[in-house]
């Protein structure tokens, strides 16, 4: 691993297909990042808790263990790496259904391997959040938000977001009251409006709202959009 690469972080690359491995290899070392590859989910699963990556890049139709569920068992032993899901299948069932597992965006195939590296980069930039001291915390109702910290409090217990879950709240949260269209959220937010379908708003709005529980702040208006509401 380059000087570079060790500065940026180590993105971990689960791909059965060595051609596509290799360009998505290709175009993120170009970018600064380190690369690990590998071939198999169960393998790609082992990679991801020795390594620990800044960011995962899983295929869904995996040999071994499929993509989604490396996601499922990272999510449920506590590990929050940013996830991006490569599928073959332009379907939104199976893009809805890796969201609502916890990764925190998809791509699908074929795709611009700049593209993905642009994704890879928006999410570890979500992540990072705020410098110390930057932004005070937001509270609405029982939910508060520190963007420093990216830490989540829903009637003063912990909440664990992802990246994007927890940049959905904190749009919303920045303006309490002001109503954001769908599309106004896939442009805030993911950066990319043309690239996505406002259903993954949906998703996305309703696992952050099982997440804070009878806590949540995030409410429907109908034929508009979503608001942060006391």
């Amino acid at each position: 691993m380059t000087a570079d690469a060790a500065q940026r972080g180590l993105v971990l690359v689960v791909e059965d297909e060595p051609a596509i491995a290799d360009l998505v290899r290709l175009y993120l070392t170009r970018d600064g990042f380190g690369v690990h590859v590998e071939w198999d989910g169960t393998a790609g699963l082992a990679a991801a808790r020795r390594l620990r990556p800044v960011a995962c890049v899983l295929d869904i139709a995996l040999p071994g263990l499929a993509g989604t569920e490396i996601c499922r068992k990272l999510r449920e032993a506590g590990d929050w790496t940013p996830v991006i899901f490569l599928t073959a299948r332009d379907d939104e069932v199976d893009r809805i259904v890796g969201l609502e597992l916890g990764a925190d965006d998809y791509v699908t195939k074929p795709f611009s391997p700049r593209e993905l590296v642009a994704r890879v980069r928006a999410v570890l930039r979500r992540t990072a959040g705020a410098p110390a001291g930057a932004e005070q915390p937001r509270v609405v109702g029982p939910v508060t938000l520190d963007p420093a910290r990216r830490t989540v409090t829903a009637a003063g217990t912990p909440v664990q977001l992802t990246s994007t879950e927890f940049d959905l709240l904190a749009h919303l949260m920045a303006r309490p009251g002001r109503v954001f269209t769908r599309e106004e959220l896939l442009a805030g937010v993911w950066g990319y409006a043309a690239h996505a379908g406002t259903r993954t708003v949906d998703v996305h709005v309703a696992q952050v709202r099982a997440k804070l529980g009878p806590a949540s702040v995030i409410r429907t208006h109908r034929g508009v959009g979503y608001a942060a509401d006391a």
